[in-house]
Parts: structure tokens; sequence; C-alpha cells
């Protein structure tokens, strides 16, 4: 792996898990409204306009990522955003890591090292 596209692949988890962890920090204060009103109080908060500047910026990263591997490569690699996605929401929720999860982390880890291998 290039360092193009290894820079481009830890630029894209790091995007898109920050993207993912705006958007649970911008719905996670709604709970006391309904409807429309959930609505406003989402748009007035800045954690769901960081959420979509990450995802245009992820989708930018996305693109230049996979004009340098395959997809299927590509697809497996960026799926490691999920393991980071699943530790940063324990350490900044407070959600709980199943056995079950932990057993996906593994999973997913394993996979992506199996593909780094060849």
């Amino acid at each position: 792996m290039s360092h193009l596209t290894l820079i481009l692949w830890l630029l894209n988890i790091l995007v898109d898990s920050l993207g993912q962890l705006s958007f649970k920090a911008a719905a996670s204060g709604s709970v006391h409204y309904e409807g429309l009103q959930q609505w406003r109080f989402m748009l007035r908060r800045p954690w769901l306009w960081l959420g979509m500047a990450c995802y245009i910026l992820e989708f930018l990263l996305w693109l230049a990522f996979l004009t340098l591997v395959p997809l299927s490569v590509g697809m497996l690699l960026g799926s490691t955003s999920i393991v980071t996605i699943m530790l940063a929401g324990r350490i900044w929720f407070k959600e709980s890591l199943t056995r079950w999860r932990v057993i996906g982390i593994l999973l997913i880890s394993l996979g992506v090292a199996i593909i780094g291998i060849n």
C-alpha cells in the first residue's frame, strides 16, 4: 500500500468516525422534543453541521481512495471505521460493548489484517 493510499484510508476513517459521532451528539439532546421541534433543535446544534461537513469531506476522500485500490479491498478497509465508531461511542457516549460487538470488532480487524497481508 502506498503512502498516499494509507493517508487517504486513515483520513477517511477519521472523518467518517467524526461525522458519525457528531450526528449522534446532535441527536442525543433532542430526545425531549418531538416531530418538527426535534428537527429544529438539531438544526441549531453545531454538531449536526460538523457531521454534514465531515460527510462531504469523507465523500471526497473516499473517491480519491477508490481511485487507488480495488473496490473489494476499499470496502473491507473502509469497514474499519465501524470499529473506531464503536470504540469512540463507548468512550464518548458510554455505550456498552457487548460480547457480540467485541467479536464483530475482532472479526473486522482480522479481515482487514488478512487483506493487508495480501
